[in-house]
């Protein structure tokens, strides 16, 4: 007869920065154009003037967020 202990471990998930810097973009809703991510989050905004100069109907916008996150290993029970 085979025996097995099994223990648990807690985990919690944070960002993790270091692994990739946080970046964003806007997308246009109206036509799924997005513009190119940057950590900088105002680079978007000037994107969508833009598109919104070329295509004057498309006036919502969503943002993208990219950010790392990591599980960290905690105590086994």
């Amino acid at each position: 007869m085979v025996r097995a202990t099994y223990r648990f471990r807690e985990h919690t998930l944070t960002p993790a920065p270091d692994d990739e810097p946080t970046s964003s973009a806007l997308a246009c809703k109206g036509c799924g154009e997005a513009s190119e991510p940057s950590t900088d989050a105002t680079d978007g905004t000037a994107w969508a003037a833009d598109h919104l100069k070329a295509n004057p109907g498309h006036l919502t916008y969503r943002e993208i967020i990219t950010r790392s996150y990591r599980f960290k290993p905690g105590a086994w029970q």
